[in-house]
């Protein structure tokens, strides 16, 4: 495929992403099922100059008091260096992601948060999908392909986004951290255990039935911006062809050989989804 010679985009082994690639084409649809982390992959890093909001930046942005914003700042400073440093190991840097997580779902019950101030973050929020992302939701959904989204960030802003941006499809699953809204639709806690960078193969997820029910859809493409989204599909079983796509956004310098390390196809510096949609439109030429 001609778009994995342009410039930005690394593959660690041509021959090993060239083999499954053949296989996944040979295939079909029929035996695909996508895995994707959603905040910086499914969207987008910068648009027009601009860092775009995560889930969590949504809130931040929004409606809230002050100093909400403030202490949230705080929290972003002291653990995103963490998160993004190449000479961490993901078990030293684990322990800092539950201390993040849990800080921020505490400091934001301090606060009245209903599910129409929710909807308004979101559509005054600088969360933005990526280029060519509606095309990927509608092409994966007029072929009956299964999405996991699985994202250490706010299930309802997540939905939110994806409803007010593209389409929310049935074939879409989100895996994430849910609001739990009392019968006023006002928060009140979260609905389960944290969802963070660095453990999504611990999700409940991996022991409900989701995998063992897709079991026929032997060939997986799975997609992240973190090391830890590496492990989003522990618990797919029996597969024959699995493609790892990396988006890596920031620190590119440092972290460009630990990438490529790790994902069969890393891609720098690049809010499209261009790429991604070009393999997915050779599997679906086969039918």
């Amino acid at each position: 495929m001609e778009c994995l010679n342009k410039p930005h985009v690394h593959v660690r082994d041509r021959e090993h992403v060239e083999r499954i690639l053949a296989k996944m084409v040979a295939d079909g649809p029929n035996k695909l099922q996508v895995v994707a982390d959603f905040d910086r992959t499914l969207t987008k890093f910068t648009h027009r100059g601009q860092v775009c909001a995560t889930c969590h930046n949504v809130l931040e942005e929004g409606g809230l008091p002050e100093e909400y914003k403030e202490e949230a700042y705080k929290l972003r400073d002291k653990y995103f260096v963490i998160e993004v440093d190449p000479n961490m190991t993901i078990e030293e840097k684990t322990p800092y992601m539950v201390e993040w997580w849990t800080k921020a779902h505490e400091l934001l019950m301090k606060y009245p948060l209903s599910k129409a101030m929710l909807h308004n973050m979101v559509a005054n929020s600088s969360a933005r999908l990526r280029d060519g992302c509606i095309r990927f939701f509608d092409s994966l959904h007029s072929n009956d392909i299964p999405l996991l989204i699985f994202s250490a960030g706010v299930g309802d802003v997540i939905q939110e986004v994806i409803a007010q941006q593209s389409t929310l499809y049935d074939n879409m699953h989100i895996v994430s951290n849910f609001i739990d809204f009392d019968e006023n639709g006002t928060l009140i806690g979260f609905k389960s255990d944290i969802i963070h960078v660095y453990n999504k193969n611990e999700n409940a997820v991996h022991d409900s039935d989701y995998f063992p029910n897709l079991s026929h859809r032997t060939n997986l493409l799975l997609m992240g911006d973190s090391l830890g989204d590496l492990q989003m599909a522990n618990g797919a079983e029996s597969l024959e062809a699995k493609l790892t796509i990396g988006f890596l956004n920031t620190r590119v310098t440092e972290s460009l050989a630990l990438y490529i390390s790790k994902y069969d196809i890393v891609i720098c510096e690049d809010e499209t989804m261009d790429i991604v949609n070009n393999i997915v439109s050779n599997i679906l030429a086969s039918v």
